[in-house]
């Protein structure tokens, strides 16, 4: 709210339409909903309160963790969705996922950006999402061995397809590309983190809308200020 000239029942309403649509909710959709005086006044307001999506006092994940990669479809500057089926990386964008395990289900998850699937992306990835003494269940690929703080758990999947081995984390990348290309017809690639922080959220508190809410603000409260160059800069990958 720093800064801002909007009224701060709008930056109420706005918060609550992110933390609780069953689906999300676009800029594009703030904007008509909210009737605010432009698209840019729209896409700013979801941009900051994405960033205060993630708190910075959560517990990472820990007990047994499935691990696995993906790719997901970006938007170009003239904004087709770009990229094809595969797992080639022309107009798509690695991701890594990770997802606790509670009972026979997902718990909490995290998603990230990253440059690509070597060992010092995904090593560095499980190190800040995973605590101490985690079980790491991953696929057989070879960069996984060795990742710091953590019992590996490896599956070489072979024949098997992978959703059988690892189902939560391919469950979450399939309701991730289904969200994102619904809600926001793909994402743009320098702000991708944005959209999986916001993903996250949501999904971590998806038995919980109205709890969400109060999070989001609680959350916002506590953050620092967050500037116009800051939220158009492109964001860094892991």
């Amino acid at each position: 709210m720093h800064g801002s000239k909007l009224a701060l029942h709008v930056w109420f309403w706005a918060a609550y339409l992110m933390a609780t649509h069953s689906n999300g909710i676009s800029a594009m959709q703030l904007w008509k909903q909210l009737g605010l005086g432009s698209y840019k006044s729209a896409w700013l307001l979801a941009a900051k309160l994405r960033r205060a999506m993630v708190g910075p006092e959560r517990n990472p994940l820990s007990g047994l963790v499935e691990i696995d990669e993906t790719t997901i479809n970006y938007r170009t500057r003239n904004d087709p969705p770009a990229g094809g089926p595969g797992r080639c990386h022309e107009g798509k964008l690695p991701i890594t996922g990770a997802v606790e395990i509670e009972g026979l289900g997902p718990g909490r998850i995290r998603l990230a950006h990253v440059r690509d699937y070597s060992a010092d992306s995904l090593h560095a990835f499980i190190e800040t999402t995973t605590a101490l003494g985690t079980v790491a269940r991953t696929d057989g690929r070879s960069a996984y061995p060795g990742a710091p703080g953590v019992r590996h758990e490896p599956h070489v999947i072979g024949p098997m397809a992978a959703h059988i081995v690892l189902p939560w984390i391919h469950r979450v990348f399939s309701n991730l590309e289904r969200w994102a290309l619904g809600v926001y017809h793909s994402p743009r690639r320098k702000h991708l983190q944005s959209y999986l922080d916001e993903f996250v959220f949501r999904f971590n508190r998806r038995r919980t809308r109205h709890a969400a809410f109060r999070s989001l603000l609680g959350i916002g409260m506590r953050a620092n200020p967050v500037t116009y160059k800051m939220l158009t800069s492109p964001e860094a990958t892991g």
